[in-house]
């Protein structure tokens, strides 16, 4: 969601005036709370999910599933209950899972964002109870609705600006801030940071975003296809040229506004370290696991009311928050702008920044471009290499959206202008600072999953995320390959059915060096059920002897070229595990790789778990498993074929009002739990039982 503060926004001619002030003022607020909690220790593992839903109206008459755009009355009516549910909770001892949840605006008008309200702890009872807090949330959600009014988790809308109505009440796309050929502006929410950031994007990049996603030929989709519903003809603004002139390309599905990148929805987890360098740490080792849950939560298949050639949303968003000018895309030459800038604001992140022996230079192998003042003051203030060419890109962007009353701060208690260009890098992981005044610690977001269409998905792939961070550290692993193959995993995994028709680029060894004792000396402490502890919060190797076998495994070898440390891997193998790899005689990998659910199932095996907890993380890996190996669809694959297999769709790559009304509606059986292994068997067939 983003800083949402309260106040008047200047206009982007204004803003940029006000862009180094931001920048640099935005740089002394993050020293400031570097230096007071750089050494801020014992943090305890508290975490929590960001769920995003759409607000579907049914309009029963036309067979039409519409986005409502009510979303204002919804939360009013939801902080009210949220008032009332808190009364109720005063002097009862709840569990997290029955605490109440919180709701919040997104950036469309149709969209609402729940989190748990409180944050989970590392003990199995809240692992387990996500699922039931997921459906709290809904169950609440739905009771401050209208009686056709639904919340749908889904991860883009198929008729998002296709022909004809897609919103209730229908508004025509005439708005001055997006000036968009297919979205009215009366989509986006209202809060003034919202049009504003929307407009100054706009007008920061010279002409209006420009998203093209490949279209997916079928039967008789023709070739080339020329999108007949693109109104190449209209008049309006200055920016209706940019379709007629290029922006839009033949064979692809062309959208020009925020609203269809940031009108999607997704599931997000943050987690709270033990310090910074334990934050430092997961930030890089999670992120080479980013693009394998994109691909494997694949849920964008259709846009605009066609089907496309790709499964997810990311580089739609990239494109759509997407402010370089031409000279800073490198088409132009520099004169007005700085740098040349190879990624838009969101995208893959550009460089890891652990100070974790295992990462070496070679890693970080793309340019990163960097403002050298910026980085100057941070280094000249004792802030690490890393961690200042971490910032001192980040801050080569301009703010966005700057508020008048807000300009002028104290550095030392305010953190406005450092979250205004921080919360705007939208990448794959965000390492998040203590926000001032607080006893919260250093924390990371993992932030590239699509959202599922059912609680149970979305808790399965959330709690395995995090039982993963417990596995890095209690293992000690090492996920590292070099940023160019991060980038391009990330391509790799939008692609149509990427789990069964891509590889990716992938460590060989994560137990290379230290890591095989961490592994070797967690199992060897597991000689039961009663051995160990129900809590995952414990999740390093402590003993002064498991840490001296530590310090010399470091140095025991030679390290191999970079080249020779990693493969190209399918989905099923990185997450299921494979045999030793072809034609590899590096001795440590003599059992293969051992795959990510393994490893879970391994760390569990060490702890004292009751069989209904066990059976229910198990259930959630077995979900995870299944749509790895391709046995169980992603929502991508699934919604494609249900389109496909529906009795009206002509094989044009057309999805109608009438065949986006039965998904939805379909859908909505879904998440409340009927048709698993009916009409929704490919995709969720056999977890029934499980759940």
């Amino acid at each position: 969601m983003g800083l949402l503060s309260l106040g008047t926004p200047l206009p982007w001619e204004k803003v940029q005036k006000h862009a180094d002030h931001v920048r640099q003022h935005g740089i002394q607020q993050f020293l400031h709370i570097w230096k007071n909690t750089k050494d801020k220790k014992g943090d305890v593992l508290l975490w929590g999910d960001e769920v995003e839903y759409m607000v579907v109206s049914y309009d029963e008459k036309n067979r039409n599933a519409l986005l409502s755009l009510r979303q204002a009355e919804i939360l009013k009516a939801l902080e009210k209950k949220e008032i009332e549910l808190r009364e109720e909770e005063t002097g009862l001892s709840l569990r997290n899972v029955e605490k109440t949840p919180s709701f919040h605006p997104e950036y469309g008008r149709y969209m609402l964002e729940a989190t748990p309200g409180f944050p989970y702890t590392a003990q199995l009872r809240d692992l387990v109870g996500v699922q039931e807090n997921m459906a709290r949330r809904r169950e609440i959600a739905k009771a401050q609705m209208l009686p056709n009014e639904v919340p749908v988790t889904i991860a883009s809308f198929p008729r998002l600006g296709a022909p004809g109505q897609f919103t209730d009440p229908y508004y025509p796309p005439t708005g001055a801030a997006s000036r968009s050929l297919f979205l009215p502006d009366e989509l986006i929410n209202p809060h003034a940071r919202f049009p504003t950031l929307t407009a100054n994007i706009r007008e920061r990049r010279g002409s209006k975003v420009a998203m093209n996603v490949p279209i997916f030929k079928d039967k008789k989709t023709p070739s080339p296809f020329i999108d007949p519903t693109i109104p190449v003809d209209r008049n309006i603004y200055p920016e209706d040229a940019n379709a007629r002139d290029g922006a839009a390309k033949p064979d692809h599905i062309y959208m020009d506004s925020m609203g269809f990148g940031m009108g999607c929805c997704c599931l997000q987890i943050t987690f709270q370290a033990t310090d910074i360098y334990e934050a430092r740490r997961l930030y890089d080792q999670l992120a080479p696991l980013c693009s394998i849950f994109l691909a494997l939560t694949a849920a964008s298949p259709a846009w605009r009311g066609y089907l496309s050639d790709q499964d997810c949303r990311w580089n739609v968003i990239a494109g759509s928050v997407d402010d370089r000018t031409p000279e800073e895309l490198g088409l132009q030459p520099l004169k007005n702008q700085k740098f040349v800038i190879p990624k838009s604001r969101y995208d893959s992140i550009d460089t890891y920044i652990s100070l974790d022996p295992e990462l070496r230079p070679e890693y970080n192998d793309t340019l990163l471009v960097q403002d050298e003042q910026i980085k100057k003051t941070l280094t000249d203030s004792g802030v690490d290499e890393l961690l200042a060419s971490h910032y001192a890109h980040l801050f080569i962007r301009d703010p966005i959206v700057v508020y008048s009353e807000l300009i002028d701060q104290d550095d030392e208690t305010s953190s406005d202008h450092f979250e205004n260009i921080q919360s705007t890098n939208w990448q794959t992981m965000r390492f998040k600072p203590p926000p001032p005044g607080t006893d919260i610690g250093w924390r990371v977001e993992f932030r590239s999953m699509e959202i599922q269409i059912t609680d149970f998905e979305n808790a399965a792939f959330a709690t395995f995320i995090v039982l993963l961070t417990r596995v890095i550290l209690s293992f000690r692993l090492n996920f590292y390959i070099p940023i160019s193959k991060s980038d391009l995993n990330m391509q790799a995994a939008q692609r149509r059915d990427a789990v069964l028709n891509q590889k990716f680029y992938f460590r060989k060894n994560i137990f290379s060096r230290s890591s095989h004792i961490a592994y070797n000396t967690s199992l060897s402490t597991a000689t039961g059920s009663e051995t160990a502890s129900e809590s995952c919060a414990d999740s390093s190797v402590t003993s002064s002897d498991d840490a001296s076998r530590l310090s010399e495994a470091e140095t025991e070898s030679p390290l191999p070229p970079i080249e020779e440390e990693y493969d190209i891997f399918t989905i099923d193998e990185i997450i299921n595990g494979t045999t030793k790899c072809e034609g590899d005689d590096n001795d440590s990998s003599d059992y293969g790789f051992p795959g990510l659910v393994p490893l879970v199932q391994s760390y569990l095996d060490t702890m004292s778990i009751d069989v209904e907890t066990r059976c229910k993380l198990n259930a959630y890996m077995e979900l995870i498993s299944k749509r790895a190996s391709g046995q169980l669809h992603t929502a991508a694959k699934w919604m494609r074929e249900y389109i496909r297999g529906h009795p009206d769709y002509k094989f044009d790559s057309v999805v109608s009002k009438e065949i986006n009304y039965d998904l939805v509606k379909t859908i909505e059986k879904l998440t409340n739990g009927q048709e698993w292994d009916g009409i929704g068997s490919q995709f969720l067939g056999g977890m029934a039982d499980r759940v």
